[in-house]
């Protein structure tokens, strides 16, 4: 694709100055003040899925230069991520600073899953977060093979909103005060409702499905009637009876 792109030499000289096989100093210290980043993995025919992850600063915990750990939360319950873990290890992690450095870190490796057990028994140090929704369930470690910047270009220059203005639109969109507790939330409303409108659509799809259900039911009922009506044949003139002449006649 270099070549077809005209970018060989650019390329050559990016993977020989700023591609590594391991988290430098400076590295290390950029992932452990990171709040969030995304997630790229992929199941066993290649299929693609992009994820988001976010905790407090150090959620994503740098194990040594050649090894991070990263938690998973109890989440939505769907763990497409982990699902694509199991079947293919391959996985990207992207780290963009939008507030202060305004700069990116890729970090591409190979996973696997630790239970919180299993990882204490190798890591007692390790600290436990205190708030329920955030305690791990599972552990992903991620063997780096690949880590590399992502240029600031164009990346936008972001500011946190205040504390209370985030309040304040939460209580507008009647989300009630945000909580610790709403790590581990099923609220719908807490998690974004039906923003995009799909639940009500499928809700609407399941309206149709029944509708469908119930006139090819009344289609096949009517169909087996006029079935039988066609079997029935009514008898020739010389077969009908003589026409009824009383009881006596």
């Amino acid at each position: 694709m270099q070549r077809r792109m005209g970018t060989v030499q650019r390329a050559e000289k990016f993977y020989g100055d700023q591609v590594l096989d391991h988290l430098n100093a400076r590295m290390r210290d950029f992932v452990v003040r990171q709040e969030m980043f995304f997630l790229a993995t992929a199941d066993r025919h290649g299929e693609c899925d992009n994820s988001f992850r976010a905790g407090p600063p150090g959620f994503l915990r740098v194990l040594d230069e050649r090894t991070l750990i990263y938690p998973e939360y109890r989440g939505n319950g769907v763990h497409a991520s982990l699902g694509n873990l199991s079947e293919n290890p391959h996985l990207g992690i992207l780290m963009v600073d939008f507030t202060h450095d305004r700069i990116g870190l890729h970090i591409n490796g190979r996973a696997r899953t630790v239970s919180d057990a299993e990882l204490r028994v190798s890591h007692p140090g390790l600290p436990v977060d205190p708030v329920p929704g955030r305690r791990a369930r599972l552990w992903v470690e991620v063997g780096v093979e690949e880590a590399y910047i992502h240029c600031r270009k164009h990346i936008p220059h972001l500011v946190k909103a205040d504390p209370r203005q985030r309040e304040a639109e939460r209580r507008e969109r009647g989300e009630g005060e945000r909580s610790e507790g709403d790590w581990g939330t099923d609220d719908s409303r807490r998690k974004g409702g039906d923003f995009f409108g799909t639940a009500a659509q499928a809700a609407e799809r399941a309206r149709e499905a029944r509708g469908r259900t119930e006139a090819q039911e009344w289609q096949r009922r009517a169909e087996r009637a006029l079935e039988q009506a066609r079997r029935w044949q009514p008898l020739e003139p010389q077969e009908q009876s003589e026409p009824f002449r009383g009881w006596f006649g």
